[in-house]
């Protein structure tokens, strides 16, 4: 399987051509002066006051101005032409590994490259916070349009796995540096197969996203929750390696699958957190058009 190169990745910025990170806002929620909250989501700018106009937000009313002129007046905001996206990439070496179309790692690699155009395509300034269970967490500060982009995708392939090894902790390191550096209205995409979650990892989580939003993507293979076919395979790592038995293994490895997924599935729903399986076996640029167009998935 081939691994992704910086060419790849920056050509990529071709198939992002009318995708979004956005939601659209209905036209009736315009007309009615809607907005989204200050705490989460895209932040907003005072543009103006004006007469108030039947249809208008009644929490925007503007009630300095109107004791002062004696008519009902209304404040109009915008919303910010740049937010911050964070890429938020776990590389770890056990991501050095698939069954199918492409390594868990070039998946990963892929699919940040996607949201990273598509983040700088739409206006947004792109960061990341790069971990790749090595060396300490790469930060890259959010940058607008292509000057965001290519030192971010460069980071990538520099962090991604050569070689097979152990899952890491690089995930909670690499949000404890992120903690201090989101601002309210922030988006965080997370991207990782989460063999590494902590107890802290999450409660780091809970309070990040109590301002900003947050979507994670799961990166998976198949055969991680199916288990080996039956016969005997060598499994491990260069100089670790063992014999199993595939039938033996399968049920305590299924068990153990599904209690990873169950322990994300409840993640995501306490906190309220979209989270989206990616597999191997896709194709990414596919995919990616699919997840962006799908109701209630942009922000």
């Amino acid at each position: 399987m081939m691994v992704p190169d910086l060419a790849e990745l920056t050509a990529l910025r071709g198939a992002v051509r009318g995708l979004s990170l956005h939601a659209h806002r209905p036209v009736l929620a315009e007309l009615q002066g809607a907005h989204r909250s200050a705490q989460r989501g895209r932040g907003l700018e005072f543009e103006e006051v004006r007469l108030y106009a039947p249809g208008d937000d009644a929490r925007s009313i503007d009630w300095r101005v109107t004791a002062r002129r004696g008519r009902l007046h209304t404040r109009l905001y915008r919303e910010e032409r740049e937010r911050p996206v964070w890429l938020v990439a776990d590389v770890h070496p056990g991501l050095f590994f698939g069954s199918r179309r492409q390594l868990k790692s070039s998946l990963l690699l892929r699919t940040a490259a996607m949201f990273a155009w598509v983040a700088a395509e739409g206006g947004d300034r792109v960061g990341a916070v790069i971990a790749d269970g090595r060396d300490e967490p790469a930060i890259l500060p959010p940058r607008g349009r292509k000057a965001g982009v290519l030192p971010i995708l460069e980071a990538l392939v520099k962090a991604q796995p050569r070689s097979p090894g152990m899952p890491s902790s690089g995930l909670q390191q690499a949000f404890a540096m992120l903690r201090p550096l989101l601002q309210p209205g922030s988006l965080i995409l997370m991207l990782s197969d989460f063999a590494g979650l902590s107890e802290q990892t999450e409660a780091m989580l809970d309070s990040a996203t109590r301002h900003s939003d947050c979507r994670m993507l799961w990166i998976t293979d198949s055969l991680e929750g199916s288990g080996l076919p039956n016969g005997h395979y060598r499994v491990g790592l260069p100089g670790r390696s063992w014999w199993m038995n595939g039938e033996d293994a399968r049920r305590p490895w299924q068990e153990a699958w599904r209690a990873r997924e169950q322990r994300l599935n409840d993640l995501s729903m306490r906190l309220d957190l979209p989270l989206v399986r990616l597999n191997t076996e896709d194709a990414v640029i596919e995919r990616m058009v699919t997840l962006l167009k799908e109701p209630g998935w942009a922000a």
